[in-house]
């Protein structure tokens, strides 16, 4: 049994705490690691409010100590730095993994007593790393960092990213780009393909250890449950039906839904082909590698639920000892995962429509509007956010006859409502976000980052984007659509 109780290191200076808990579960989820060394390193951008919220005081660094501790070179005091080995169903054929190119420096306990990974991203090869050469492209990490803090701001759980450094040195993928390296928070990196790697490896003595880990580390109210690795399932399974409607009504599009990157805390993690859909359009795909539209839009609560068949799987050893018996358990679990996916979704669209009660055709009343939207291909979420304004919503699209029908089914259904349409509005503007991370101004932000070493578009997007729920007159422009974006792709930067 890992104590995830144990003493930390003394406070240094910088307020680094580290416990490295997972260095002490068996080696074979493991191996040492060390950052590479880089010719000059160079601070992008420092994340001080999530510093702050860790309790590390990156104020009295200079930018070179800043620079090197971000990049590897000089590391923590108490960091015990490994990278994680794990499997992983990658767009449905299994695979064995691990962190090809990111090394965890360790766990630090931050002042609320919360315990987070510290992750280096594109620091180097590992002993995972096969074939690739370890490294990160200033782009991505660019890319990470904005859409991982937008969706914290937008109240999604998410990992954080805390620094974007350069290394000074080339990587190679299509052409030639800066290297850099990211430095992510993290409830943990335990994933769904940690389990499916011992699973693979028939080792149910180390399953269990890592099963009791994370049910200490992220549902520690079940550790005495009479059947708590079924109960385990269960709460992650709830967790993830959460999470992913809550993608869904941001139009919040993954685009690498591989096992491996569902992490078992309940957080988003691995922003690399990702995007926010503009128009409506279920069937939306933005990665360049999905060619069959697998992790499309519409398509992610069925692969969340696939994917958690695949976690069910890794733990029926677990859940009783003859396996028919523990196929059915599982498969109970599992079968309540689209009534928990709905109940989230619908709950949120009520709040979307500034609804509090529950009625019976509010289903039919949401789904008429999805249909409208996607006929006249109206934006996702301006239109939620047209709808929260006190006034009609106005303009050529919403003189639509279809659109007036369903307004006046929407009017009746708000007048049952207990408080007055003043309140519904400013409810739903809580929760209806004015802007998004527009594919085509997350864009603008990386090309003049790259190309042109000039932040100030970068700094002026995360600013708007830290207060999502408001619509100053600085937001406006961040409001607008781009003209087209049917042919606009994402990559994963490997």
């Amino acid at each position: 049994m890992v104590t995830l109780n144990a003493a930390v290191t003394d406070q240094n200076p910088i307020g680094w705490r580290f416990d490295n808990t997972y260095s002490r579960l068996p080696e074979g989820l493991f191996a040492p690691a060390k950052p590479a060394k880089v010719e000059a390193p160079r601070v992008v951008i420092l994340n001080h409010r999530l510093a702050d919220e860790l309790g590390l005081d990156l104020g009295g660094l200079s930018p070179e100590a800043a620079a090197a501790l971000f990049a590897g070179q000089d590391l923590p005091s108490g960091s015990q730095p490994i990278a994680q080995a794990y499997a992983g169903h990658q767009y449905g054929g299994f695979t064995m993994l691990g962190d090809g190119r990111a090394i965890l420096l360790g766990e630090h306990r931050t002042p609320s007593g919360d315990l987070v990974d510290i992750q280096l991203k594109g620091a180097g090869r590992t002993q995972y790393s096969r074939r690739g050469d370890g490294r990160a492209a200033l782009g991505p990490m660019l890319r990470e960092y904005i859409i991982s803090e937008a969706m914290f701001a937008l109240g999604i759980p998410t990992t954080r990213s805390l620094a974007v450094v350069t290394t000074g040195e080339a990587v190679f993928r299509e052409s030639r780009l800066q290297g850099a390296i990211l430095t992510r928070v993290a409830a943990s990196h335990i994933r769904v393909g940690t389990f499916e790697y011992l699973s693979a490896k028939q080792d149910e003595s180390n399953l269990r250890v890592l099963a009791d880990y994370t049910i200490d580390r992220h549902y520690a109210e079940l550790a005495d449950s009479p059947n708590k690795y079924l109960e385990f399932f269960r709460a992650a399974m709830d967790r993830q039906a959460a999470l992913i409607a809550r993608w869904q009504l941001v139009g919040f599009i993954h685009g690498v839904m591989n096992t491996d990157n569902m992490a078992i805390s309940g957080e988003t993690i691995d922003y690399g082909p990702c995007a926010f859909m503009n128009v409506y359009r279920p069937e939306t795909v933005f990665s360049s590698i999905d060619h069959g539209g697998r992790y499309a839009y519409g398509n992610q609560p069925a692969i969340a639920q696939w994917n958690l068949a695949r976690f069910a799987e890794t733990l029926l050893p677990l859940f009783a000892p003859e396996q028919e018996q523990a196929i059915a358990m599982a498969t109970e679990v599992l079968g309540q995962f689209p009534a928990r996916f709905e109940h989230y979704w619908l709950t949120g669209m009520r709040a979307k429509l500034g609804l509090l009660s529950a009625e019976a055709g509010d289903l039919e009343l949401v789904q008429s509007l999805l249909n409208w939207m996607q006929k006249s291909g109206a934006d996702f979420t301006n239109t939620f956010r047209d709808l929260s304004a006190d006034e009609s919503p106005t303009g050529d699209r919403y003189a639509d006859a279809d659109f007036l029908a369903w307004y006046a089914q929407w009017q009746l259904r708000l007048s049952r409502e207990s408080r007055p349409s003043t309140a519904a509005h400013a409810a739903m503007r809580s929760v209806n976000p004015a802007v998004i991370p527009r594919n085509h101004r997350v864009e603008e932000a990386l090309a003049a980052a790259e190309r042109n070493d000039n932040l100030s578009v970068l700094h002026r997007l995360l600013a708007t984007l830290a207060t999502p729920y408001e619509a100053g007159a600085d937001a406006a422009a961040y409001r607008e659509p781009p003209l087209d974006d049917g042919s606009y792709q994402t990559f994963c930067g490997t």
